[in-house]
């Protein structure tokens, strides 16, 4: 297929795609599927090898936001049956990260609900942060607070943190019918001040919202020119009390693909696996494997993922191996600069793009969720915390609400009743 090979040649280039090409990626059928996975396997293997890194999510602060965030378990007004606390304590956190960084993760995502951090937010956070870098030597630390105030990435970076997240989730054209309390320009920004500071920038979407084949190359153009170092690519998990609980649009096949758009127009760039892989791939998640080289281990922010070692045994079947710590994931064209993990030296990132701007996600605040053959974990974890927990919907019930992809599975989603902000042992 001249397209694929087009793409594949530009990819190993660094390349930036046309905006045609990138939705004639979407746009390709089920029967070239394969054929879409091998060839944007080969600009992966080109620049990261057969290796993938582990992430860990650590939930500091579940629920309680006031911000209204279509997609999100934790917004103002849910009604999803999720965990709800206040701040961790440094040791709290640091102790749920040791059980991510024994599993091998390299990395450990601290994420909190809410609009953005206060000063006093940032100092706790900032304790937690060393923390966790004093008790597990080498670990990436990355913050995912909200939105950032002047002066506040620089003190997390003072503080130890490596990189920050904040995900543009969804298109500029489409942002306000997703969110209404800030802005899209308000999330821009706040990747910049994390750029600014020497932090190594996170940031990526959510995919299954309703979006069309442009949005989506919308917003990958533009994770594309702010240049951050990973991006990560969730699928969205419609809750139950959430305003998009009717949207199950997503099919593997279509998740392939998009995966595989990210990867042409981001070839360089650490792309990450993030939530909602094990409810819409499924049993294709190997496959996905050959585009991303990154992916979060066990359990999310408020809903259950894949065991630990299934993740661990599923990167070993499909000939992958994980990323040590003493192995810098991103190309030295990208890593050999001020900041450590990968942060960019350059405006341009890659430097293959004069005058273009650069190459352009821990999950931000997204519902993600994990196989239904793990809800009777769940129970259990419910029968000792007193809380309830959503079961498998019954096919005239979610399933008469889903739309789009025929064949959609609406039975999936499970929260998270275990890990940080309980007694039980985590998902790692």
């Amino acid at each position: 297929m001249d397209l694929l090979n087009t793409l594949v040649d530009k990819g190993l280039r660094r390349e930036l795609p046309t905006r045609e090409e990138a939705l004639a990626v979407l746009a390709t059928s089920d029967d070239a599927l394969l054929d879409v996975v091998a060839a944007a396997g080969k600009v992966r293997r080109q620049w990261f090898g057969r290796r993938v890194k582990l992430n860990y999510l650590v939930n500091l602060k579940s629920g309680l936001c006031p911000e209204d965030c279509s997609y999100c378990s934790q917004r103002l007004g849910s009604k999803a049956g999720i965990l709800k606390y206040t701040w961790l304590k440094p040791h709290e956190a640091s102790k749920a990260a040791a059980a991510g960084v024994a599993g091998g993760a390299k990395r450990v995502c601290l994420v909190a609900s809410g609009r953005g951090p206060t000063d006093r937010d940032v100092d706790r956070v900032s304790k937690t942060i060393e923390a966790i870098k004093d008790e597990n030597e080498g670990v990436e630390v990355c913050a995912c607070l909200g939105l950032l105030s002047e002066g506040q990435a620089d003190r997390l970076r003072s503080a130890g943190a490596d990189a920050y997240n904040h995900n543009l989730n969804t298109s500029e054209g489409t942002y306000e019918a997703i969110t209404t309390t800030h802005t899209y320009a308000d999330r821009v920004e706040t990747v910049q001040q994390a750029q600014a500071a020497g932090l190594s920038a996170c940031s990526g979407l959510i995919a299954g919202m309703g979006e069309s084949d442009t949005d989506l190359v919308d917003v990958v153009f533009a994770l594309r020119e702010l240049d951050p170092d990973s991006v990560p690519v969730n699928f969205l998990i419609p809750f139950e009390g959430t305003p998009l609980a009717a949207e199950w649009n997503l099919t593997p096949q279509r998740c392939l693909r998009i995966l595989a758009m990210v990867r042409f127009v981001c070839p360089d760039v650490e792309v990450r696996l993030a939530g909602g892989r094990e409810v819409h791939l499924r049993s294709m998640q190997p496959l996905a494997l050959h585009l991303v080289n990154s992916i979060f281990l066990g359990d999310y922010l408020t809903s259950e993922g894949q065991a630990g070692q299934a993740d661990l045994d599923m990167i070993a079947d499909a000939g992958f191996e994980v990323e040590g710590a003493g192995t810098t994931t991103l190309p030295r064209h990208r890593a050999d600069v001020p900041g450590g993990c990968g942060t960019s030296p350059e405006p341009a990132g890659c430097g293959a793009h004069e005058g273009e701007g650069g190459c352009g996600p821990c999950g931000g605040h997204s519902a993600v969720a994990g196989e239904a053959e793990q809800t009777g974990e769940a129970e259990q974890a419910a029968a000792a915390t007193g809380e309830s927990v959503p079961g498998p919907q019954p096919e005239g019930a979610a399933g008469a609400r889903a739309q789009g992809a025929p064949g959609a599975r609406t039975d999936l989603v499970a929260v998270r009743r275990r890990g940080a902000g309980t007694d039980l042992a985590p998902n790692a």
